[in-house]
């Protein structure tokens, strides 16, 4: 790997999360994809070697890092099992709308617990019907005395059911569209707060998904994020701050398929020799290694932006989360040719990578949606140019 000029506690941090993936994860990713079981002794590991702190303030128990800390404990624990190293980061997704957002009560109140592992959380926005549209939400929040009554439902919702905090986003008036959304934090618990059943998926498998299903559930006022109509920009810069961790995630996933095509291309031997000696397989691993690299040194890049204290990052945000899944899935589909028919195969774990790694190009919205935000933002740069 490339020297990217880490601080010495950054390389401590992505050495911890290296050495968690390696010596913990590794061995269980195959059987937690098969049986489709939440990584809970797993999440105890990273608990315990304080990565869930990495991006908090250290007044709640964090290590004081940010967007760049956490990127760097995804890529490595992605590079064992994404489905892992998503329910650890997916915590970061429903914690970001309380360190931006939350007031001091807040932030004291829940924070803490999510810095040192003790509580999961998850961030609900998407519907059956809203999904990249967040205008399109339709779960209602109706102020009632010194509460809100929640009535809806989200869909697809990482961590659903595991985390004990969410960051869920709901209309307190249709009539203004995305303007009037607002964003709350519910606790698990909470009456008229319930859960679909585990979606079975593609890949991922590890990880819990699942419908929050609010049916007259009562959230305090207090609870509110920011303020009443507020919740479209609560959403909407979190995303902004936690895209260039599924960037992250996608090179973790392309790293760990490129170490595997390359360690079989030496010890598989064809013609009496190693396949990795034809000139078809080293320029196979050499594309791969470079489009692992290029995202990687992106990530890295968009992820010191934000951290540096950048106003505006939404279309790198967007850029780097696009191009690093592209990558992802190119990579692994690549892995998977190098291994031939072994690939193919459960026995090995590039399958799996593949699968994992299609994800990346969907939620956080979808790339195709990214380069709407790409677009929309180039041209109104170049309109200011006149």
């Amino acid at each position: 790997m490339m020297e990217y000029f880490l601080t010495e506690e950054q390389k401590m941090i992505k050495d911890l999360a290296r050495r968690v993936a390696d010596e913990r994860i590794a061995p269980a990713a195959a059987e937690l994809d098969e049986k489709e079981e939440f990584p809970w002794e797993l999440m105890k590991v990273c608990a315990e070697s304080d990565l869930f702190g990495v991006y908090m303030p250290e007044e709640y128990g964090g290590l004081g890092g940010g967007v760049l800390e956490q990127a760097l404990v995804v890529e490595e624990l992605s590079r064992a099992c994404a489905g892992v190293a998503v329910s650890y980061a997916a915590s970061g997704l429903g914690a970001f709308p309380i360190l931006l957002f939350g007031t001091d009560a807040q932030k004291k109140k829940y924070l803490p617990d999510i810095a040192s592992g003790k509580k999961l959380a998850a961030f609900g926005l998407t519907e059956a019907n809203a999904g990249s549209d967040a205008g399109g939400i339709e779960t209602t929040a109706v102020l009632d005395g010194d509460s809100y009554v929640l009535n809806g439902t989200k869909q697809w919702i990482t961590n659903g059911g595991e985390a004990e905090v969410y960051t869920v986003i709901a209309m307190t008036d249709k009539k203004k569209g995305s303007r009037g959304a607002t964003a709350f934090i519910v606790e698990k618990g909470t009456p008229g707060f319930t859960f679909g059943k585990k979606e079975k998926k593609l890949g991922i498998r590890a990880s819990a998904t699942r419908e929050l299903v609010f049916h007259n559930c009562r959230v305090p006022k207090e609870n509110v994020l920011a303020r009443e109509g507020m919740g479209f920009i609560v959403a909407m810069k979190t995303l902004d701050r936690t895209r260039p961790g599924i960037g992250a995630q996608a090179v973790g996933i392309a790293q760990g398929a490129l170490d595997a095509a390359a360690k079989y291309a030496r010890q598989r031997h064809q013609f009496g020799q190693p396949i990795s000696s034809f000139q078809a397989i080293q320029h196979m691993l050499a594309d791969m290694a470079i489009q692992v690299e290029a995202a990687r040194a992106f990530v890295y890049a968009v992820a010191k932006s934000i951290d540096s204290g950048v106003k505006e990052f939404s279309k790198e945000s967007a850029m780097v989360k696009v191009f690093a899944s592209d990558v992802a899935v190119k990579v692994t589909l690549d892995a998977i040719q190098v291994f031939g028919g072994y690939g193919y195969m459960r026995d090995y774990p590039v399958e799996k990578m593949l699968r994992d790694a299609k994800i990346t190009q969907i939620y956080e919205g979808t790339n195709q949606i990214q380069r709407n935000v790409i677009a929309l933002e180039l041209i109104k740069e170049y309109a200011g140019r006149k």
